[in-house]
């Protein structure tokens, strides 16, 4: 039960109980004063004695004997009518009462918990968006949600200030490691070069080359890490089936050299937001698709429109991969099978940027493992608005 409605029946609990208590009271009162309170004696019998005298009851004829049985009886039917009134009325008012206390309880923890909803809007928002910069910012009285409000936004400056520190360092470490790296792989490409280069020279560049250009890769994976955890505020309408094609296109002689077949389901999926980034997100896709796959594998991948969604399925061949498995392979340089040392295969990172950049598109990323090996992967994106239903 939410809170405000909680408050609301306590209201009416304490209403019905303090109600029930009041009209017992009034009915025990009531009874007392309404109890016939005349003396009954039996004729003849000795009502008094002082003095040496007694005082005998009178004995009275039939008709008066008749008009006190009249009365007493008369008297037990109307207390009996006055009691039954109060029983019926009184439930029926505490009843009402306790509805209307009901009602006024609703309405008045509506109104004491209005600033509240304003403020869970506002952090709501400050989340779905990732903007860190926004804050609450609520004007009112010094009461709790002010004191509530005030840690908040303190909290959320923390919060911006680390994150953006650790941005900052990644992209500034990554462009500072960027430079030296190209330098080498020009260095290690000229010297390879050389007429006079022995062959042994030449392997030896040629594995310079291979961990300089997975070093890159690494420092590249990192810079759109960076990027994708940032939120996407200027969207732009671009169709998803596009940029599918376009990767599709990249990957095909890489694909062709391990012989793995791709097959295209493509439909119109219109969106909006940062298509260099989204291309980032299916060109990861593909090429995990490709390189975790076994020689003459398959690789389908669909795109499609879902109402309010569009969707793109990567789905590929290759090794069984457990279900436990799932959620950890997004988590940054996490690789499965224990495989560290292919640098083929990439560093780690692939599917921790996919996740990111679908987050921030306001989108999901999902997977399952395939019963026959591999896996499938589903990415989720809004609609774009303006597209045509």
């Amino acid at each position: 039960m939410s809170t405000r409605l909680r408050f609301a029946l306590v209201c009416a609990g304490v209403f019905l109980v303090a109600g029930a208590l009041a009209l017992t009271a009034v009915y025990l009162v009531v009874r007392t004063t309404l109890q016939y309170r005349a003396a009954v004696f039996t004729p003849g019998t000795i009502v008094s004695e002082r003095d040496g005298y007694r005082l005998y009851a009178p004995r009275f004829s039939d008709g008066y004997e008749l008009a006190r049985g009249f009365a007493l009886k008369t008297h037990v039917t109307y207390q009996d009518a006055v009691l039954g009134d109060i029983r019926t009325y009184g439930a029926l008012i505490v009843l009402g009462g306790t509805g209307v206390a009901f009602g006024l309880g609703w309405r008045g923890a509506g109104l004491a918990l209005r600033p509240l909803r304003e403020v869970t809007e506002t952090a709501r928002r400050v989340a779905q968006s990732h903007d860190l910069s926004e804050r609450i910012g609520y004007e009112g009285p010094r009461d709790e949600i002010k004191e509530l409000t005030g840690i908040y936004d303190t909290m959320l400056g923390r919060l911006a200030r680390s994150f953006d520190g650790q941005r900052r360092f990644v992209a500034n470490a990554s462009h500072e490691l960027r430079t030296p790296l190209t330098i080498n792989r020009t260095l290690v490409d000229v010297a390879v070069r050389r007429p006079d280069a022995t062959e042994d020279v030449k392997r030896l560049g040629e594995s310079l080359l291979l961990v300089n250009a997975r070093h890159e890769r690494l420092i590249d994976g990192l810079l759109a890490l960076t990027e994708g955890q940032q939120a996407v505020l200027d969207r732009r309408p671009f169709d998803l089936t596009d940029v599918a094609e376009h990767v599709l296109d990249q990957a095909a002689a890489e694909a062709a050299e391990r012989e793995v077949t791709m097959h295209r389901l493509l439909d119109s999926a219109p969106t909006a937001g940062e298509a260099v980034l989204v291309e980032r997100l299916v060109q990861n896709l593909v090429e995990n698709a490709i390189r975790h796959n076994h020689p003459k594998g398959e690789v389908w991948v669909t795109t499609r429109r879902r109402a309010e969604r569009v969707e793109l399925v990567v789905a590929n061949t290759g090794l069984a991969v457990p279900p436990y498995e799932i959620e950890t392979i997004f988590e940054p340089f996490r690789r499965l099978h224990g495989d560290r040392l292919r640098s083929d295969r990439g560093s780690g990172l692939g599917l921790s940027i996919v996740r990111v950049i679908a987050e921030a598109h306001g989108g999901t990323v999902t997977a399952r493992p395939r019963d026959e090996g591999g896996l499938t992967i589903t990415v989720e994106l809004p609609v774009d608005p303006d597209a045509a239903p």
